[in-house]
C-alpha cells in the first residue's frame, strides 16, 4: 500500500501562504498514486507545503524510510512526487535528483522526559 501524508490545516495548504497552488488539486493528483492522509500542523511551517512519502512494506523491507519533502508548491513538484511514488518510492526507487532538492530532515521533538528542568537563577 502506498501512503502519503500531506500537511494541511495550518499554513500548509493555505492560499494565503502559497497562493499559486491549487491545494485541493494537489491532494487529488497525489491520491491517484497513493492513499493520502491529511494531517494537522507538523510544526515545519517554514517548509510549507510538506509531503511525507511512506515506504510500502516491500520498500521498508528493502531499507526504505519515510521521506519528508518541503516546498512542494507547484504542479511540477507535485507531478515529480507522484511519478516517484508510482515508480515504487522509498526503498525501491532512488529519490530523483529534482526531489532531492525538496528533501529535509524532520524536526526532532522533545519528549517530556527529554526536556531539561527549569532552574531559577539568583534573584
Amino acid at each position: 500500500m502506498k501512503r502519503i501524508t500531506v500537511c494541511r490545516d495550518c499554513c500548509c495548504g493555505s492560499v494565503r501562504k502559497v497562493p499559486a497552488l491549487d491545494h485541493d488539486r494537489q491532494i487529488s493528483e497525489l491520491a491517484k498514486v497513493a492513499d493520502v492522509r491529511v494531517t494537522d500542523c507538523l510544526d515545519v511551517c517554514d517548509q510549507a507545503n510538506v509531503v511525507i512519502v511512506q515506504p510500502t512494506p516491500q520498500g521498508r523491507a528493502a531499507g526504505g524510510r519515510p521521506v519528508w519533502l518541503a516546498l512542494v508548491n507547484d504542479e511540477a513538484a507535485t507531478a515529480d512526487v507522484a511519478a516517484w511514488i508510482d515508480a515504487g518510492g522509498p526503498g525501491l526507487v532512488p529519490l530523483p535528483p529534482i526531489l532531492e532538492l525538496h528533501r529535509f530532515a524532520p524536526p526532532r521533538r522533545l519528549r517530556p522526559r527529554d526536556q531539561l528542568p527549569i532552574v531559577s537563577g539568583p534573584r
